[in-house]
């Protein structure tokens, strides 16, 4: 089987980051956290034992739409095993320790990775790994990394490489060792400069999730802050709240406020990720294809697309990747779908 590129593994990674609900759990490489993976991930290492850390695992048990277990290692290690977010899988559709790659932690990772340096950060390749002891992320270019960690929001996160620099709406970490994964095709991978629309972390890259001021919108999150730009957040209750302000390219874009009797008590700053706008089209739902719709790029459709109803797995602006059973099918314009 051929590497994945490096071009992939960001673009993966920035989509868990953005995209997708996620929590810090030590030795989850992406299993949604439903089901017997609650039990399982409470009482599979000393770390997720303690009290706070159990807490948290069974509070995701009750969310929708799922949240995806990962940590350091494992979010690098579950995208090359394939991980697609596919929450009827027990690992999210990731298979363990294929596609030639170990399992392995994070000090043993960076041993394996090539030209490994503590210089030259700012001409790194885009998918390069940046290592600390005991901690591990990906680079996706403009200075920033995406990594998996307890620390700040407590999830997959992008957050400025302090080698380079700090960023404005960026937690920033100081990385010791950088490296190119052995298990990752670079060729062709940029170095040092944007990947091409990497920006703020919790902007869906997906437009149908949008939210203006005036709309009712689900909020899914557990986490409202006194500020767009906030760094520690304080705990709420998911449900119904009503946008009452947006603040652009921030770290917490939608000011939100509580709907009566809609059993949420948000009232703040919040994450993009953690709304879902009632009627549109985003991550996870169910659609039809359009009759006459193409590919995104112009191509021929099957007749058969026509009939059936897929999943939307990725949304990166009109451009929509659905699929069934993790499997995708085609990418096409958002306005060639249908709500199913």
């Amino acid at each position: 089987m051929s590497k994945m590129t490096a071009k992939e593994l960001v673009e993966k990674a920035v989509d868990i980051a953005k995209n997708s609900k996620t929590l810090y759990v030590m030795g989850c490489f992406g299993a949604p956290l439903t089901g017997a993976n609650v039990s399982r991930y409470c009482t599979n290492h000393s770390y997720n034992k303690a009290a706070d850390r159990t807490a948290m695992i069974k509070a995701a048990a009750n969310q929708s739409p799922p949240v995806f277990g990962f940590d350091c290692v494992c979010l690098i290690k579950g995208i090359l095993w394939g991980w697609n977010g596919d929450a009827s899988k027990t690992y999210g559709g990731a298979s363990y320790a294929s596609n030639g790659v170990p399992d392995i932690g994070a000090d043993t990772m960076i041993t394996k990775c090539i030209g490994v340096s503590t210089t030259g950060w700012a001409n790194m390749a885009i998918g390069e790994a940046v290592w600390m002891s005991g901690h591990i992320g990906i680079y996706i270019g403009d200075g920033l990394a995406v990594e998996c960690t307890p620390k700040w929001d407590n999830k997959v996160q992008i957050t400025a490489v302090g080698n380079i620099g700090s960023k404005a709406g960026y937690n920033t970490r100081t990385w010791t060792k950088h490296g190119k994964l052995p298990y990752v095709d670079y060729t062709g991978a940029s170095t040092g400069g944007s990947t091409g629309g990497t920006t703020q972390p919790t902007t869906p890259s997906g437009s149908a999730q949008t939210a203006s001021v005036g709309d009712t919108v689900t909020f899914t999150g557990t986490k409202h802050y006194v500020s767009s730009n906030a760094t520690n957040g304080a705990t709420c209750k998911p449900g119904k709240a009503k946008v009452t302000a947006v603040a652009k390219n921030a770290k917490h874009p939608y000011h939100l406020i509580k709907v009566t009797g809609g059993g949420s008590t948000v009232y703040g700053w919040v994450d993009a990720a953690d709304i879902q706008v009632d009627g549109a089209i985003t991550v996870g739902a169910k659609v039809k294809v359009n009759k006459g719709a193409k590919t995104y790029t112009g191509g021929s459709l099957a007749s058969f697309v026509y009939n059936n109803t897929y999943t939307v797995m990725q949304i990166d602006g009109s451009r929509v990747v659905i699929g069934q059973n993790g499997t995708v099918t085609a990418a096409v314009n958002i306005n060639d779908l249908t709500l199913a």
